[in-house]
């Protein structure tokens, strides 16, 4: 039974950030921490989507506050933190699941793509995690998780934007957490692979590259998944929600893998 239920869990009371949290795993990840007793500042620059996740969550009885924005304003980011810790509550997790992706050979890349990825998977990961890692130090506890991905170190034929910035949020994060390890605060990254999203499926558009995914393409240099298949944003979830926990108290630094294997865990 969950907290939502009426059973307090291990997030009961406690105001976690979800940054990203209008789809996919973001959403996935709010409907994980309000099963465990969460309350829910849920942040998204879509305004109708991060609605209806907040009004679902909100029927089963958990409290949930919302702010739309662009995660890659550094302003606008540091507002919303101040906004959500004076009149909601203390940020005591930070879940940042926001990313975008846009595809194309590496020769062939718009300029506008590699900006949008790198301000959003990037400046936007440094935004977030610094306003609300500064109101952590000062309390001396804290637990952040970004969801990176496994692009970060495998690369892929028309993904260099989208690698490239997941490559420096993920090299960020790693920094932060030695910085701040000391001060009691840590910092984890979850790295998927291929997961069941809208964002994967309009980079999936058809049998064959879902057949690539699973089980290779040899002309790309791709391995397939092990597990043979595709994540769902609940796997994702459960691994953030895990590496938030009390029960991660002595994981620092790590990334975690939620790929079925896909990069052998190199």
């Amino acid at each position: 039974m969950s907290a939502v239920a009426g059973k307090p869990g291990e997030f009961a009371g406690r105001t976690v950030l979800v940054a990203g949290a209008a789809q996919g795993i973001g959403a996935a990840t709010a409907q994980r921490l309000a099963g465990e007793g969460a309350r829910l500042a849920l942040v998204d620059r879509d305004a109708g989507l991060l609605q209806a996740v907040a009004e679902g969550l909100r029927g089963e009885g958990v409290p949930v506050h919302t702010i739309v924005l662009d995660l890659a304003d550094v302003a606008a980011v540091g507002a919303a933190v101040a906004e959500i810790e004076d009149g909601f509550g203390v940020i005591e997790h930070l879940a940042h699941v926001a990313g975008i992706l846009r595809v194309g050979e590496s020769l062939d890349l718009d300029l506008e793509d590699w900006e949008a990825c790198m301000a959003v998977n990037a400046r936007g990961v440094f935004a977030t995690t610094r306003a609300v890692a500064r109101r952590m130090v000062a309390r001396g506890r804290g637990s952040i998780v970004l969801v990176g991905s496994n692009a970060a170190s495998a690369p892929r034929f028309g993904m260099s934007a989208y690698a490239a910035s997941k490559a420096a949020a993920t090299q960020y994060l790693r920094c932060l957490a030695l910085e701040l390890a000391p001060k009691g605060v840590r910092c984890n990254i979850v790295s998927p692979g291929s997961t069941d999203t809208a964002m994967q499926r309009a980079f999936v558009r058809d049998e064959a590259a879902r057949r690539d995914i699973l089980h290779g393409a040899a002309d790309r240099f791709r391995l397939g998944i092990p597990l043979g298949r595709i994540a769902d944003p609940d796997d994702v979830a459960e691994a953030v929600c895990f590496l938030l926990s009390d029960r991660a108290r002595h994981i620092t630094l790590h990334d975690l893998r939620v790929d079925g294997g896909a990069t052998l865990d190199a």
